[in-house]
């Protein structure tokens, strides 16, 4: 296991220089220039200082220098759009709302999945089973903003229970968690109740449930643990869904984490923030996809782990 750690932390560096190549050209093609903004104008004489400082007229020469700041001194830049802020210092302080939505957002899928599969499977052919499995449906095929939007509407407008927009308590949390997790919750309820009916008709389930282990028994002690494989390896997908769905929630509540800044940015061209959070994404998903795998032999010795 160590050597394939090992292994897949050296291709580290190389899945994120091909990611930064890719968006490094998609963020210097897209129209417009942020030293031209009419919201907030900028002086011909400062822009044209700005361009030379920063290297902004020419691609190449913005990207030798950027490249040199990153590696050498962790430094990923000014933000052009954020007046005397730091692509660190907005990091910094969006980083910790887009992550606590996130995590928030995959445990409660994670309950919620789990726990309606495991009782549909239970209870195969039931209303409840018909029930959710139609429910997964809906939340597999709505949009993350619709969802959002439904949920503001409703909690927040109408019943008036959760804040509508802002981040002062735990409960401005909740809608925007709410959200995020029904897209993978929908999917890791379908595929835990597809998983354990796949697994109930294994042999050794049968030989189980023939030495006198009951139905439910056997699916939560035995089948559970080989039917939950499919769902493992849907978290790494699923991380990557709340990490970059909550843009769009973030701009919908409001809230003060790095996709609303991300978003202002790709709309004002802002090179630095743009390539800053990307990486910082990036990053994050790369290690997650790797605690999935490592996770497989965890729950099945079985696997091996191979380069």
């Amino acid at each position: 296991m160590f050597r394939f750690i090992a292994w897949r932390l050296i291709q580290l560096p190389v899945i994120l220089l091909v990611i930064f190549g890719v968006t490094f050209t998609l963020a210097w093609l897209l129209p417009g220039n942020p030293l031209e903004n009419p919201d907030k104008p900028v002086k011909p004489e400062i822009a044209e200082a700005m361009l030379k400082q920063y290297n902004l007229d020419s691609p190449w020469s913005f990207l030798r220098s950027y490249s040199v700041n990153v590696l050498t001194k962790g430094d990923l830049g000014p933000s052009l759009v954020y007046e005397d802020q730091t692509v660190n210092q907005i990091i910094g302080s969006g980083l910790p709302v887009s992550v606590q939505v996130g995590i928030t957002a995959l445990i409660l899928a994670l309950i919620i999945g789990v726990g309606t599969g495991l009782i549909s499977a239970m209870k195969p052919g039931s209303l409840w089973d018909m029930s959710s499995l139609g429910i997964a449906v809906i939340g597999i095929s709505l949009p993350t903003f619709v969802t959002a939007s439904v949920l503001m509407i409703v909690f927040a407008g109408m019943l008036k229970w959760l804040p509508v927009q802002g981040w002062d308590s735990w409960q401005h949390m909740v809608l925007p968690s709410l959200a995020l997790c029904a897209m993978p919750g929908a999917y890791i309820a379908r595929l835990t109740r597809m998983g354990l009916a796949d697994v109930m008709q294994s042999d050794f389930i049968r030989t189980a449930r023939a030495k006198g282990l009951s139905k439910n028994k056997a699916l939560v002690k035995h089948a559970m643990k080989v039917a939950f494989l499919p769902v493992l390896s849907f978290l790494g997908p699923a991380s990557a869904a709340t990490m970059t769905g909550s843009f769009v929630v973030e701009k919908v509540f409001n809230l003060p984490g790095l996709g609303v800044h991300f978003v202002d940015a790709v709309w004002n061209k802002d090179q630095f923030l743009i390539l800053g959070v990307v990486l910082v994404f990036s990053t994050m998903l790369v290690l997650m996809n790797l605690l999935v795998d490592v996770a497989y032999a965890w729950v099945d010795p079985r696997i091996e782990l191979v380069k």
